[in-house]
């Protein structure tokens, strides 16, 4: 066991770091460790009978983690998305999948939970890659994160049932359906109770102690315990970590047990994921190559085509419609649990069920490709229907604006900026790609309007080349650079404001045409300095004059940084 452990750890070492370079997901790395240490490749990993318990507490940790994001104001206010859309997806797909699996001579009860399975999409690759990309605001992107809600829902409903449909318990599946949702409301409403008066006082007494340890045990000891509860009452152990995790995840310590339990969930997970890989054949890859293509084409056809006629049916437009089925079209991690929980109940023939592991890995590994080139894609083929309609509107609205400041990303940073210029009596309209940021600065009389500030024409409608100023205050430096140099390419002459974290980018930014970058922690040492030299009793313009000097200079007296233990980006 422990040596399987070190190969396992160890080669995992080398794939992530690897995958990271290349900016994979980590879940697709460790697959590719699975594959590689497994029976079916080098062999170094031998049969234990301890693996699977180790890879199943990934998956315990993998759900309380998804309880503790799993935000009800979130869903709500995506309920359309999560309810319609989501439900819709998954009840299609599992009809159409299913059918499919039952004329390949499967039997209905498996092909149905299978189908299901199969249904579900990656959320660990999908939310990565459109965070990756800055799309998760953007109209596919939030109906990519509805659906993935509401299909996490689904995983655990799916993993709870695997034992009643297997038929390990003496009751009949239709008494044992309606049996084990009624297990599953009693631990809910058990678990609630607890999240109530129980836990709260238990994790203020640990927090008072100021122990860090007190703290990472008490969450371990939550997550093993509701685990274990779940499993006496014959339910899936991933469902009761995934309702602790839900509870917690309203109170105030949320952020702090997720720190805490994160590197246990990101190595066992590592673990689950690696077990799954070492399901796959690669033999079969040489033997059923053209079979493994084939499934794995009509399996992101089929789910990416219900995705987006049932999008383009809402009434989206067909970029949308077709970039949301794009994202939802891959099989996902939970199909990889849900399968080989079917294997160990005798649910899932182990040659069609190798072969949809290997088509299941293959669609997921393509994802982020795909993903990423749809953009690029996107400006071949066509602009949205709905985009000329909203940059005529954009520009109508502004166009009486003269001499104004735009603002690009209206963060706090540039909200801050925002109310200065207010307060100076000087017009501005800004521009940000957060839908909800938006609808809030509408409501409270704000000129912004949702948008890529990258896109040429919608700086065009801002009013950029009658524009007195433009200030560029998003916080990712190479998104800074692409509007900025499409900025300069619309208006050479119009002065531009950049902010930036630190001054790494700054000969860059100039070069892009940039007339001035802030770097945030060079000004914030700087405001330190200044208030510091003023308390200790040196006179207020002799503080000015060092200050100015110092930014005249491009910081250079702040360059120098010894780096510590203890130090993080600031």
């Amino acid at each position: 066991m422990f040596a399987n452990l070190l190969i396992i750890l160890a080669s995992s070492l080398v794939v992530i770091a690897l995958f990271r370079r290349l900016r994979l997901p980590p879940v697709l790395g460790y697959l590719c460790v699975g594959l590689l240490v497994g029976p079916n490749a080098f062999d170094w990993v031998n049969e234990s009978e301890h693996l699977p318990d180790v890879a199943e507490l990934g998956v315990v940790f993998l759900l309380f983690s998804l309880g503790l994001e799993f935000s009800l104001s979130k869903m709500i206010a995506l309920r359309q998305v999560v309810f319609r859309l989501g439900s819709q997806q998954v009840l299609i797909s599992t009809a159409l999948l299913g059918m499919l699996l039952t004329l390949l001579e499967m039997p209905v009860i498996p092909a149905l939970l299978l189908g299901a399975g199969l249904s579900l999409s990656s959320t660990a690759i999908v939310t990565k890659e459109l965070g990756s990309l800055g799309e998760v605001f953007s109209t596919h992107g939030q109906n990519a994160v509805g659906v993935l809600l509401f299909q996490d829902v689904v995983a655990v409903l799916l993993l709870t049932l695997v034992p009643v449909f297997a038929g390990t318990s003496e009751q009949a599946w239709y008494w044992a359906l309606p049996l084990t949702l009624g297990k599953t409301l009693v631990l809910f409403f058990g678990l609630l109770l607890a999240s109530r008066w129980l836990l709260p006082r238990l994790f203020h007494e640990v927090a008072a102690s100021r122990s860090a340890e007190l703290f990472v045990l008490l969450a371990l000891v939550i997550v093993l315990l509701t685990a274990w509860l779940t499993h006496l009452l014959g339910l899936s152990p991933a469902l009761g970590a995934f309702l602790a995790g839900m509870l917690l995840g309203e109170s105030h310590y949320r952020h702090q047990i997720e720190a805490d339990i994160r590197p246990f969930r990101d190595i066992l997970l590592g673990v689950f994921f690696v077990s799954i890989g070492m399901l796959i054949d690669l033999q079969l890859f040489v033997s059923h190559s053209l079979l493994i293509i084939a499934l794995t084409l009509g399996l992101m056809l089929i789910k990416g085509v219900v995705v987006a006629l049932l999008v383009k049916w809402r009434g989206s437009d067909s970029e949308t419609a077709w970039r949301s089925g794009l994202a939802l079209a891959q099989g996902g991690e939970f199909c990889f649990a849900l399968m080989a929980q079917m294997q160990q109940n005798s649910l899932l023939p182990a040659e069609p069920g190798a072969l949809l592991l290997a088509a299941t890995f293959c669609s997921m590994l393509l994802t982020p490709l795909l993903l990423r080139a749809a953009p690029r894609l996107a400006a071949v083929l066509h602009r949205k229907p709905n985009q000329a309609a909203q940059i005529e509107q954009i520009s109508a609205l502004n166009a009486d604006l003269d001499q104004h400041v735009v603002i690009c990303g209206y963060g706090r940073v540039g909200q801050s900026i925002g109310r200065f210029m207010g307060n100076a009596g000087q017009a501005y309209v800004a521009l940000d790609n957060d839908p909800v940021r938006v609808q809030e600065a509408a409501s409270g009389e704000s000129e912004v309007h949702y948008g890529d500030s990258a896109r040429g024409d919608l700086l065009t409608a801002v009013g950029l080349l009658r524009a007195r100023l433009l200030v560029i205050a998003v916080d990712q430096s190479d998104v800074a650079l692409r509007i900025l140099r499409e900025a300069r390419r619309l208006n050479p002459e119009v002065p531009i404001l950049v902010r930036t974290r630190d001054d790494s980018q700054s000969a860059e930014l100039k070069a892009a045409g940039a007339t001035e970058v802030v770097p945030e922690l060079l000004e914030s040492s700087l405001m330190l300095a200044s208030h510091a030299l003023i308390m200790l009793g040196l006179p207020a313009h002799q503080v000015q004059e060092k200050v100015d000097q110092v930014r005249i200079d491009r910081y250079r007296l702040l360059h120098g940084f010894y780096p510590g233990a203890l130090d993080d980006e600031a």
